[in-house]
């Protein structure tokens, strides 16, 4: 399963169990987004786990009040963040004091998706 979505904050490809996001240049990522997100694990994985991969090639801004709200949807086991740009500024380390579940950084989107599909295996 493949599937291709767009939205006005980014794209996101829904997978057997994972997601991965693409967020558009210079947004802010808040918690009200989290209603796309709970709506689409609703819609492609209501009886699944999954992983949420965000492929960071475009600079934005995440709200870590995001990762509270997230930690709240049963079925994401854990995020996986993908730095596109090594000159960004890293903030995952901040990020991930408010994410409970397992989260980790990649340098490239195929290990992120092996770590996804591993994660989903075990539970």
């Amino acid at each position: 399963m493949s599937k291709n979505l767009s939205f006005s904050f980014g794209e996101i490809t829904i997978h057997s169990c994972y997601m991965v996001v693409v967020m558009n240049e210079g947004i802010t990522v808040t918690p009200q987004l989290n209603s796309v997100l709970e709506d689409l694990v609703e819609t492609y994985y209501k009886n699944t786990n999954l992983v949420y991969i965000t492929y960071r090639i475009n600079s934005y801004s995440v709200d870590p009040k995001v990762y509270i709200k997230t930690a709240q949807i049963s079925n994401v086991l854990g995020i996986a963040v993908v730095n596109g740009n090594e000159s960004r500024l890293d903030n995952t380390d901040i990020e991930q004091m408010f994410y409970k579940k397992p989260f980790r950084t990649f340098d490239s989107l195929d290990n992120a998706v092996d770590w996804a599909k591993e994660l989903c295996s075990i539970q």
